[in-house]
């Protein structure tokens, strides 16, 4: 028998649990109905437009800086027209110095930087190179006395008006798509805050200013007219109620008997009655769940043992996996998803309604006679055990 790979099972049944929440046609780049999730709503949402920077491309806010790259500029470019390391800067990035950079892209600064010069030195240092005498002599000039004795220290860069964007850090298996849907913004302005390329394509580690939603300004309503208070004199308009004490008297107590004490010698309750989830196959966890790394829990038993529905619910899907191993997806009530994966002899077909402990396939032969089993709520894996208890 075939030895199957882990990471083959991983994949087919992440994308087949995401697929298998679509109620309408599927669709394969996320952009539509997923598991009850839209852009539509963030499509028509209009956002500002981003704030124009300074003369080297820095734009402030109050909590940090970015700085916005020119055609040909490299992370080295950047960071010397702002006066930082190029180093710094990369690795605050996740960029190497010498990457060059997209038209428009934004890079964030890792501390923050003081206005830019009133004296563009290299326009002097070039307009004298280019003023100096053929015969080699050299001019002098008397500069102007400064205005105070102290040089003054570099002003701070002027802040930009409005509201403050959120700054968000990409994540592994993040794209500009998920980010847009997250924040409720439409991608494509999502691309023009940080000057992603035609292809939306982002980077682990990297910086996105969120765009600011457009917030109309509230309508000046009319001031309401103000009813007259009429002034009662205290204990007028309102009887003092009687005090229930005063009416009726209080009720005999009544003193119940004792309940006998709970048999501590009766059978405790099985799993597979009073847990959320039933065990889809009696046998032994092999593998435990490990967000990132195992997505469910693997558990083994002989060839052939029966793989049962661990609770009632409808077969949203039946595939197979790179190696084409069959993947089968159950839907459940409250967006609940279960996966079973590595089986045999499918039994049920897509779109079934099944009972809890149904049997819906059997355990391969060979070496690989364990199930692997997922929980899902929605997109997100969860450790399957707690539901088993």
């Amino acid at each position: 028998m075939r030895a199957v790979s882990k990471s083959a099972i991983a994949a087919g049944v992440a994308s087949l649990a995401v697929l298998a929440g679509c109620e309408g046609p599927i669709d394969y780049d996320l952009r539509g109905n997923v598991g009850g999730f839209s852009t539509a709503d963030a499509a028509q949402a209009a956002t500002a437009n981003r704030p124009a920077p300074d003369a080297r491309g820095v734009i402030t806010y109050p909590n940090y800086q970015v700085v916005v790259a020119r055609r040909g500029d490299t992370v080295s470019d950047v960071a010397a027209r702002v006066g930082l390391p190029a180093e710094e800067v990369a690795r605050f990035n996740g960029l190497q110095a010498a990457d060059q950079l997209r038209d428009g892209e934004v890079v964030a600064l890792p501390r923050t930087v003081s206005a830019a010069s009133s004296v563009d030195i290299a326009s002097i240092a070039g307009a004298a190179i280019e003023e100096a005498p053929a015969d080699g002599t050299v001019r002098t000039a008397i500069l102007e006395p400064a205005q105070t004795a102290a040089t003054p220290a570099p002003a701070p860069a002027p802040v930009a008006s409005g509201p403050e964007p959120i700054r968000h850090k990409v994540k592994r298996g993040e794209t500009a798509y998920t980010i847009a849907r997250l924040y409720d913004v439409p991608v494509d302005a999502l691309a023009e805050w940080n000057g992603l390329g035609s292809d939306f394509t982002v980077r682990e580690g990297q910086f996105l200013l969120i765009p600011v939603k457009n917030q109309p300004a509230p309508r000046q309503a009319a001031a309401a007219t103000v009813p007259a208070t009429t002034i009662t004199q205290p204990g007028q308009g309102s009887p003092t109620p009687t005090p229930p004490s005063a009416t009726q008297p209080l009720p005999d107590e009544v003193i119940a008997p004792a309940e006998p004490a709970p048999d501590v010698t009766a059978e405790a309750p099985t799993n597979q009655s009073n847990s959320a989830l039933g065990m889809p196959v009696t046998g032994t966890i092999i593998r435990t769940y490990e967000k990132g790394k195992n997505e469910g829990i693997d558990i083994a038993s002989s060839p052939g043992t029966r793989v049962n529905a661990a609770a009632a619910g409808t077969v949203a899907a039946i595939t197979a996996d790179a190696d084409q191993v069959p993947i089968i997806v159950v839907k459940h009530n409250s967006d609940l998803l279960t996966v079973y994966a590595n089986v045999e002899n499918i039994t049920v077909k897509k779109g079934d309604r099944v009972k809890r402990g149904q049997k819906l396939a059997s355990l391969r032969g060979g070496d690989n006679a364990y199930v692997h089993f997922e929980v899902r709520k929605g997109f997100e894996s969860v450790d399957p055990e707690p539901y088993l208890r």
